[in-house]
C-alpha cells in the first residue's frame, strides 16, 4: 500500500510531442481528470526539442483530444482545467546545457518528481545522466520507461545498466500498458476469486490455452523501425509473455508489486526453450503478401513504401510453448500474432478437457468440452460456452452450443472501458508497481525469445506468407490440428 508521503504530485513528460503521447498520454490525463482523480496540486512539465510557447503547446494538446476523445466525453471546463497544470520547456535531450533550463522550469516544484521517458531507448541514458548532473534527483524519483527495452537480452541489460547507474530496481516504472487493461487485470479476479473457475485451472482440467492478438493494420509508415524488430520482439517478448504469465501463475501471497512479480517470474523460469528437435512443430513465422481487408487492397509487407525486396523479417508468429511445473505439464500454450489479419482481435482462449465417457450422439463427441473466452478487444468482457439439448420434441438429446456472456461496459453500467494508460499513470503517481516489470520479468522473456530466434535460424524451416485479410497462414492451423486442437475462430 501506499501512503501520502509516497505520492508524486510533479511528472516530467519527454517526448511530449511525440505520437505516444499525443494519442495516448494526453487522452489518458484528460479521462483522470474528467473523472476527478487527480490531486489537485498535480503539475506536469512537457518537454520536447521543438521551441514553441506553452501556449502552443497547449494548443497541441486541445488538438489531440479533438482528435482522439469522442465528441461526447470532450467537455471543455474538463481540458482547460488539465491544461493549466501543463507546462513546457524546450530542451534538445542531447545539449548538456539545456538541462539548466530543465532545472529552471522545475523550480519550486513538489518531491518526488516522476520522469515519463516517451523517447527511444538510445536516449534512456543521457537523460538521467542530464538529471544526474543538474542535482535533481532524489531517493524517491521515479523513472518510467516504454518497451521496447532492447532488442535481446544482451542489449536489454546494457540499457538496465543504464537505468541502474542513477535509480534502483524500486524507483524504475518498466511500462507494458496491455497490463493496465482493465480485462487484463480481471484475469487475477477470474481466476483467485471463483472457486469454479480456481478449482480447475491445471493441467487435469484443461485441454489446452490459446493467446491471439491479430492486427489489421499493417507497418503504417513505420517499415524501418519495424523491420528491426518483428512481430516477436514486438509483441511475444512483451504483451503475449506477460498474459500468459498472468494466465499461468500461482496465487500470489498478497496482491503486491513483489509478490505477483515473484510469481510471473517462476512461469518465465519454467517456460521450456525450444530446441531442434521441437521447432518444426512448435514455432510459425510468416509475412503478409497483398491481400484485401474489408473490400480494399493492401500490399504486401515487401510491397510497403520504402521496403527491401529481400526482408526476412517476420509479421506473424504462431508458437507452441509449454510450461514444465505441476501445474500445466502437458497443457500446450498456443501463441498467435500479427499484422494485416483479418482483424483487430485480443483474446484468450481456455478449452476445457471433457468428460471421459460420452452418453449423447457419438458423432457429436469432438465438439464437446468448455470453452472459457477472454476478450480485451474488440469487447472487453468474459464468455463461457456451455452445450445444451436443443429444442423440440424432434431433436432428441443433440446438442447445441450456446455462450453465456459477460460485457463489463453493460454489466456495470459504464460509459467507457479505461484505457490502460489511465490506470498506470495513475499508478506511477500513487507509486504502486504491481503492474510494472521487473528486470528479471523482461531478461527471462528475452531469453527465451533469442534462443526461439537463434533455434529457428539453424533449422530449415521456411518463411511462410499469408494473404492480408487472412488469419495467418495455413502452417498455424497444423500447428494445432497436429494434436488434435484448433484455434477457437477456425
Amino acid at each position: 500500500m501506499t501512503n501520502s508521503q509516497d505520492k508524486s504530485t510533479s511528472f516530467v513528460l519527454f517526448g511530449a510531442l511525440g505520437d505516444l503521447s499525443l494519442r495516448k498520454l494526453m487522452p489518458a490525463w484528460f479521462y483522470l481528470e474528467r473523472s476527478g482523480l487527480l490531486d489537485d496540486s498535480l503539475r506536469i512539465l512537457g518537454v520536447a526539442r521543438q521551441d514553441i510557447t506553452r501556449e502552443q503547446f497547449q494548443q497541441k494538446i486541445i488538438d489531440a483530444l479533438n482528435l482522439y476523445v469522442p465528441d461526447e466525453y470532450l467537455d471543455a471546463d474538463v481540458y482547460n482545467k488539465l491544461i493549466e497544470r501543463i507546462n513546457y520547456c524546450c530542451c534538445d535531450l542531447n545539449n548538456h546545457d539545456d538541462y539548466q533550463k530543465l532545472e529552471q522550469s522545475l523550480n519550486g516544484w513538489n518531491k518526488p518528481i516522476s520522469y515519463y521517458l516517451a523517447i527511444p531507448p538510445d536516449l534512456f541514458e543521457v537523460v538521467c545522466d542530464g538529471l544526474h548532473n543538474i542535482q535533481i534527483l532524489t531517493k524517491n524519483s521515479r523513472i518510467v520507461v516504454e518497451k521496447p527495452i532492447g532488442y535481446s537480452l544482451e542489449s536489454s541489460r546494457d540499457i538496465h545498466d543504464k537505468l541502474l547507474k542513477h535509480f534502483n530496481e524500486s524507483q524504475i516504472y518498466r511500462i507494458d500498458h496491455y497490463l493496465g487493461k482493465e480485462t487484463v487485470q480481471n484475469l487475477i479476479a477470474l481466476r483467485f476469486a471463483n472457486s469454479l473457475f480456481s478449482s480447475q485451472w491445471n493441467s487435469k482440467s484443461i485441454e489446452y490455452i490459446e493467446i491471439t492478438a491479430a492486427e489489421s493494420v499493417g507497418i503504417e509508415g513505420r517499415w524501418d523501425y519495424f523491420d528491426g524488430v518483428g512481430q516477436m520482439r514486438d509483441m511475444v517478448q512483451s504483451h503475449i509473455l506477460q498474459l500468459l504469465c498472468l494466465i499461468a501463475m500461482e496465487p500470489p501471497s498478497r496482491l503486491n508489486d513483489q509478490s505477483i512479480r515473484n510469481e510471473k517470474v517462476k512461469v518465465l523460469q519454467a517456460l521450456q526453450p525450444l530446441n531442434e528437435n521441437n521447432i518444426s512443430k512448435s514455432f510459425i513465422r510468416a509475412q503478409y503478401s497483398d491481400g484485401q481487408i474489408s473490400g480494399a487492397i493492401k500490399p504486401g509487407y515487401l510491397n510497403e513504401e520504402g521496403a527491401i525486396s529481400k526482408s526476412k523479417t517476420e509479421t506473424f508468429v504462431a508458437i507452441k510453448a509449454e510450461i514444465a511445473n505441476w501445474r500445466w505439464s502437458g497443457t500446450p500454450f498456443y501463441i498467435r500474432t500479427g499484422k494485416r489479419m483479418a482483424g483487430k482481435i485480443t483474446n484468450i482462449a481456455i478449452h476445457f478437457k471433457s468428460d471421459a465417457h460420452f452418453i449423447f450422439d457419438q458423432d457429436q463427441k469432438s465438439s464437446t468440452g468448455n470453452s472459457l473466452i477472454i476478450s480485451l478487444h474488440p469487447t472487453e468482457g468474459i464468455s463461457l460456452q456451455v452445450f445444451t439439448k436443443r429444442h423440440g420434441v424432434n431433436e432428441g438429446m443433440r446438442l447445441r452450443s450456446d455462450l453465456m456472456s459477460l460485457d463489463f461496459i453493460k454489466s456495470q453500467k459504464l460509459l467507457k472501458i479505461p484505457s490502460g494508460y489511465q490506470r498506470l499513470l495513475l499508478d506511477i503517481l500513487l507509486g504502486n508497481q504491481s503492474l510494472f516489470l521487473c528486470k528479471e520479468e523482461i531478461e527471462l522473456a528475452w531469453e527465451w525469445c533469442d534462443n526461439a530466434y537463434k533455434i529457428w535460424q539453424k533449422s530449415l524451416q521456411p518463411l511462410y506468407s499469408y494473404p492480408a485479410g487472412s488469419n495467418g497462414p495455413n502452417e498455424s492451423k497444423t500447428l494445432l490440428q497436429q494434436n488434435g486442437h484448433n484455434w477457437h475462430d477456425e
